[in-house]
């Protein structure tokens, strides 16, 4: 009953009636006003609820247990602290006295509640929540202690209907606590045997394709399971309905888990449920540490090792017709035609030394890469291939070597055999120089990803490191292949052109391929640094000409200048180092690199929530994962993605076309690729209207992409 605009007039009303009338009508209003009811219990439609401490009195400086016990009906159910897929846990508000505390909720293990393709995660029959409370030292003995909590929580069936109870309970004190309460004894043991028995040390949780890893080592389990159930401890880490196989596997306990829609962003903890052999059933909590994503594996979602080899073979001899390694190579070919004029065994061996020095190069150079790769994501680092292009000062540094390289194939400088020979046959020194050009060439080819390199890469990063470094050093193989094949088949070697004077022009001639790779890293950097640093790249650039200039005017004359040109180059040479170095301390002024910019073909920038949108809309959707320093990336851009015919197609169809510009590193491109199976980009991925999405060649042309993106 409230009190309504007609009793409030009949109250200030005139009439003929005794004062004490007006007093009782107001005392039987006041007696229906839904005030809020102090109780305990408190009983409501569905659940009977009771705050209960477990031992009376309380000393003063003591800490007792208190639960907060729902005696559910048959058919409902309430919530856990992550209710699941719906619902919402109990929630407490406490009115306690000065000084006094209450701590946190203390949850038991919940059970799977399915509710058709979903699931919850809760109580049925009934629930009991812990909370501790500590009474202050100096709280007067026999004084009675009065508590209020507000608990509102939702129980639910087919329906739900949220339901709340104030209680209250009095709780007298004394010198000393008192035993515990046999009335409610039952219930506080059934509570603490439902509460994780401590903490797992050692779980790692990582991305693996579609399925999310988590792995304890079994040295940290109390026994070996008969069966494993893992409870997220927030929404969206896991999809709580998706099946969870688990395996002993090597050492540890490996469960297999559904990602949830924020699995990257949600906190990787939770509880582990493990049963016994005899059906015995303990819980854990455990907070996982994040490793780097990588690609499952499967027997039905790997290629195998023996096809990763063929891959890295495949894709290692074509990355010799790069525009920055097609040069080297070839002047290593040439320097084999010259030696092809000399006769003899000695001269043979000297050949086939040279291509072994070559090899070495390359693999060294092959096997420290992959040591550094592998190690950086075993530390944590979300990389991939071409990770080193994505630091500004080693593409300073590229930039500088190409210019270099350039300059010395131009006849502008001379840098001697024992640096890089490129195109010298001086058997004292060709061992030396035929390692050096190995290893650079390894060093210009290694940001290129070429066809078949991608499937090979991404494999390699999910296996132990020896198979991924056999994976890597046979990619550096098929790169050093062609030179070695001449140099142990002289026959072979006999087919290249006689020597000439046409050789001096071709080695002039590729002076101008390592210039545009020069250009191309300087713009590279404008990308990922802005104008300030082409501006200090360029300074770097004018200083070490000025530096090469200076040696080889010197480079003839008395001792004493030689010593000072000398001196002086190497300070410009410190100089270039250090203008490079500085580039590490700047960032572009824009985040819109050059690399998500194209033609005809507008395109939004990579997000996984802008693609989660996108496909929930049912719409068509193109990712493209590309970077500015990424050669393959650019030419398909311009060749294929940029045409006409595409963005008519694209258009038509309603595409949403996304770029994901990995110049700089990015963890969420990173993880990205893995989930694909790849190391590297260039990635292109068709998603078609509810339909499974189809990863399309690494080397594009305007039909392929077309026949990509076609409904079928």
């Amino acid at each position: 009953m409230l009190l309504d605009e007609s009793m409030l007039t009949a109250w200030d009303r005139p009439r003929s009636g005794t004062p004490a009338a007006k007093w009782l009508l107001l005392f039987f209003a006041l007696l229906a006003w839904p005030w809020p009811t102090l109780a305990n219990p408190v009983t409501t439609d569905h659940v009977t609820a009771r705050l209960v401490a477990e031992r009376i009195p309380i000393a003063p400086g003591a800490t007792v247990d208190l639960a907060l016990i729902f005696e559910i009906q048959p058919g409902w159910h309430t919530y856990w602290r992550n209710p699941g897929d719906s619902g919402d846990p109990p929630r407490l508000a406490w009115t306690l006295p000065a000084g006094v505390t209450v701590g946190p909720p203390r949850w038991p293990r919940p059970e799977v509640i399915p509710v058709g393709p979903l699931a919850n995660y809760g109580y049925s029959g009934r629930a009991l929540l812990l909370f501790a409370l500590s009474l202050p030292a100096d709280w007067p003995v026999g004084a009675p202690l009065r508590l209020q909590a507000q608990a509102d929580w939702l129980v639910c069936e087919e329906h739900c209907v949220p339901e709340s109870g104030l209680f209250e309970l009095t709780l007298p004190t004394a010198a000393a606590t008192g035993p515990i309460n046999p009335v409610e004894a039952e219930a506080f043991a059934a509570a603490r045997a439902g509460l994780p028995e401590s903490r797992l040390e050692g779980a790692r949780m990582r991305l693996e394709g579609t399925r999310l890893g988590l792995a304890i080592p079994t040295a940290n389990l109390p026994f070996a399971p008969a069966a494993v159930e893992f409870f997220a401890g927030a929404w969206g880490l896991i999809e709580h309905a998706a099946p969870q196989p688990w395996r002993l596997d090597e050492g540890l306990l490996r469960l297999d888990l559904t990602p949830g829609t924020l699995s990257e962003d949600t906190p990787a903890e939770g509880l582990l449920v493990l049963t016994d052999a005899g059906g015995q059933v303990r819980a854990y909590e455990i907070t996982a540490v994040r490793d780097p994503p990588t690609q499952a594996i499967s027997p039905e979602g790997t290629i195998g090792l023996p096809l990763a080899l063929a891959f890295a073979l495949l894709g290692g001899l074509i990355l010799n017709l790069m525009p920055c390694v097609f040069p080297i190579l070839a002047m290593k070919a040439l320097s084999l035609v010259k030696g092809l004029a000399e006769s003899g065994p000695a001269a043979a061996r000297q050949r086939v030394r040279q291509g072994l020095a070559y090899t070495a190069g390359v693999l060294l150079f092959f096997a420290a890469l992959a040591g550094l790769l592998l190690a950086l994501r075993a530390g944590g680092a979300a990389i991939g291939w071409g990770f080193q292009l994505q630091y500004p000062p080693f593409v300073a540094l590229m930039a500088s070597v190409f210019f270099v390289i350039g300059l010395s194939l131009a006849g502008a400088v001379n840098l001697g055999a024992g640096l890089m020979a490129l195109g010298s046959g001086d058997s004292r020194r060709g061992h030396l120089g035929a390692f050096g050009t190995g290893a650079l060439a390894a060093l210009v080819a290694a940001p290129c990803t070429a066809p078949f390199m991608g499937a090979a890469l991404g494999y390699a990063v999910t296996l132990s490191w020896p198979l991924a470094l056999a994976i890597m050093l046979t990619l550096g193989l098929g790169l050093a292949l062609p030179f070695l094949l001449l140099s142990l088949l002289p026959g072979l070697a006999r087919r290249l052109p006689k020597p000439g004077p046409w050789m001096e022009i071709l080695k002039e001639v590729l002076a101008f391929p390592m210039f545009a790779a020069a250009a191309w890293l300087v713009w590279v950097l404008s990308v990922q640094t802005g104008a300030d640093g082409v501006a200090l790249v360029l300074g770097g650039l004018l200083l070490l000409t000025f530096g090469l200039w200076l040696r080889e005017r010197t480079r003839l004359l008395s001792p004493g200048w030689r010593r000072w040109g000398v001196i002086l180059s190497l300070a410009a040479l410190a100089g270039t180092l250090a203008l490079g170095m500085a580039t590490d301390r700047l960032v572009a002024p824009t985040s819109g690199s050059g690399a998500v910019r194209s033609g005809s073909l507008p395109s939004e920038p990579y997000a996984p929530d802008r693609l989660a949108q996108a496909r929930a809309e049912g719409r068509p959707v193109f990712v493209n994962m590309t970077a500015a320093w990424c050669i393959t990336c650019l030419v398909n851009e311009r060749l294929a993605l940029s045409t006409t015919e595409v963005a008519q197609a694209f258009s038509e169809a309603g595409i949403l076309y996304l770029k994901g510009d990995w110049t700089n590193r990015d963890p969420t491109i990173t993880a990205y690729l893995a989930a694909h199976g790849r190391n590297g980009v260039p990635l292109y991925v068709f998603y078609p209207p509810g339909g499974e999405p189809r990863v399309l060649p690494q080397i594009l042309t305007p039909d392929l992409v077309l026949d990509g993106v076609r409904e079928r």
